[in-house]
């Protein structure tokens, strides 16, 4: 499997937010939280709707990461390890954005059985 070039795996290091798009209609970036490990990167998806990031990128449908100016495709799988390394990405997600306020009830709350069940690994293209 391709690993993500180091620039990509540092601007989610060090920023909250990041772009992600998906699906063959969309063309705008929609900023969400986004955590990094191994080389791997991750989303939960907050929202249900059935035409998000998450369920296009399920189907199947190619999508983007936008970070800074710069744009890498990818596509979206469910980790073949996601039991393995669910604690990590708790963790991962408690350090990056539990950072008081409203933050902690989010960060919190993605670390929920219902929020783990919609994870997304992304794999670069190319």
């Amino acid at each position: 499997m391709k690993n993500f070039e180091n620039p990509v795996l540092e601007y989610i290091h060090k920023h909250n937010l990041v772009g992600i798009r998906a699906g063959k209609d969309r063309t705008t970036f929609l900023n969400i939280w986004m955590v990094a490990f191994q080389n791997r990167i991750f989303a939960r998806s907050w929202g249900l709707a059935e035409k998000s990031w998450y369920h296009c990128l399920k189907e199947g449908e190619q999508g983007a990461i936008q970070y800074g100016t710069n744009v890498v495709l990818v596509k979206g799988i469910i980790p073949h390890d996601l039991d393995v390394i669910t604690p990590l990405i708790n963790a991962a997600y408690l350090l990056k954005y539990d950072t008081g306020g409203d933050n902690s009830y989010y960060a919190h709350g993605i670390t929920e059985p219902e929020h783990i069940k919609r994870t997304m690994e992304f794999i670069p293209l190319l």
